[in-house]
């Protein structure tokens, strides 16, 4: 037996990666988390917990891999860099849930922020920028997908649920009851209602995709194949699609945009789309992002050929941004090989851009595209937590996406943000 005297601030070493979390967070302004606060001087209100302190703890966790609020709740009691963090204030795990994903705004700003600081330590250029996307599955099954017939059929049953509960507020088996059990009950078929309706307000928007799907299919054996399908929502996540994999299977998904700086590799922007394909206009929203984040100029943007769309070769050779991007292999077997080569109607961007990927220097920067972003998407995958999402929506995924990116940043330079 040892009788241990130890102050608080020694439960980690001064070097510990944590302490550089807290360092970089006091530098940071989280007053955008502290506005839905009532309780302030003059005013009456329950105690809050400092959004300083869930801030630094959300990070940290990402910097750790861990996505589960019940997991960092476990965290903040038995593990000692956590323990350091709360000093001594208790965390629960429904406050670190509901902090994760309710504040969408000032977490924007905040990865914001760390942009616009490492732009002005020269840290972050901007000038050239590698985009691609990660496909990351959702919390929603892939059974779950379901017609509009039977999605009407399960609303009218959800609305009878809710109905019937309301009048069982008086029956003696409703009475014996407790009041939490009754506003669970309840609470569960509202939710469940909710999400069938929001289900059954994608269809239009689905049924235009299908519309359009089957123009572009023609009248062969697989146009007929497209015009046979009907569009399916996931009853558990209205906005979740089935987009194929890396693996070469089909699950419910969402797509992961992520734009990162050439020079330093510090990731700049951040998307989530429920387009199952990159081909639809995602890389000019993401130059916009970039700039509006940073101030400055994109002059080279690098994507993979999946991005491939004329219109954007157009448009970015308006606003003066050289694209690099690879041609689609050509349909015919004879062609390939050539799809480089200045044809009759090329505008002026589009023999540009072949004559930037056909030189010796454009293919060079095209390389490095894979480098930075291959790696970046294999970092916030295997250590920040970008693993299948527990939350439901886009705004929510977007959230949990940005503590993510933010943790990436501050763990590779943390040392710049607080110099």
């Amino acid at each position: 037996m040892a009788m241990v005297v130890q102050c608080p601030d020694d439960l980690v070493g001064i070097q510990h990666s944590v302490r550089l979390v807290m360092a970089v967070v006091e530098k940071l302004d989280v007053s955008r988390f502290c506005e839905p606060i009532k309780a302030r001087e003059g005013f009456a209100g329950r105690d809050a917990t400092d959004p300083r302190l869930l801030v630094a703890l959300w990070l940290y966790a990402s910097i750790r891999g861990i996505g589960s609020a019940r997991e960092l709740a476990r965290r903040c009691e038995e593990s000692a860099p956590f323990r350091w963090l709360c000093g001594g204030v208790t965390v629960n795990h429904r406050l670190l849930s509901d902090f994760r994903t309710d504040h969408a705004d000032a977490l924007d700003e905040l990865f914001t922020q760390v942009i616009a600081s490492l732009v002005d330590k020269e840290v972050v250029q901007v000038s050239r920028i590698r985009q691609d996307g990660v496909r990351v599955r959702v919390n929603a099954g892939a059974s779950r997908f379901r017609r509009e017939e039977r999605l009407e059929e399960l609303l009218q049953k959800a609305r009878e649920q809710v109905a019937e509960l309301r009048r069982q507020v008086d029956s003696p088996e409703y009475a014996r009851l407790t009041a939490r059990q009754k506003a669970a009950r309840q609470r569960a078929a509202v939710e469940k209602q909710h999400r069938l309706e929001q289900a059954i307000e994608q269809l239009p928007e689905l049924k235009q995709k299908q519309s359009e799907a089957e123009k572009r299919a023609g009248d062969g054996v697989h146009g007929q194949k497209v015009r046979e399908r009907q569009p399916r929502v996931s009853t558990t996540d209205a906005l979740a699609r089935r987009m194929k994999m890396p693996n070469g299977g089909f699950n419910p998904a969402v797509n992961v945009q992520l734009a990162t700086d050439n020079e330093s590799r510090a990731i700049v922007a951040v998307a989530v789309t429920n387009e199952g394909v990159d081909s639809v206009g995602l890389s000019e929203p993401m130059r916009q992002q970039v700039e509006q984040r940073s101030g400055r100029k994109v002059d080279q943007h690098l994507i993979d050929g999946g991005y491939m769309r004329k219109d954007d070769i157009e448009r970015a050779h308006g606003q003066r941004v050289e694209l690099f991007l690879p041609p689609k292999s050509a349909k015919n077997p004879r062609n390939r090989g050539h799809e480089l080569e200045a044809k009759r109607g090329d505008s002026e961007a589009v023999l540009a851009w072949k004559q930037r990927m056909a030189s010796e220097v454009g293919k060079e920067i095209y390389k490095e595209r894979a480098a930075t972003s291959e790696t970046v998407n294999a970092d916030l995958r295997t250590y920040r937590g970008l693993t299948p999402f527990t939350v439901r929506g886009l705004d929510k995924i977007k959230c949990v996406t940005l503590w993510c990116a933010l943790a990436y940043n501050i763990m590779h330079f943390g040392a710049v943000l607080v110099s």
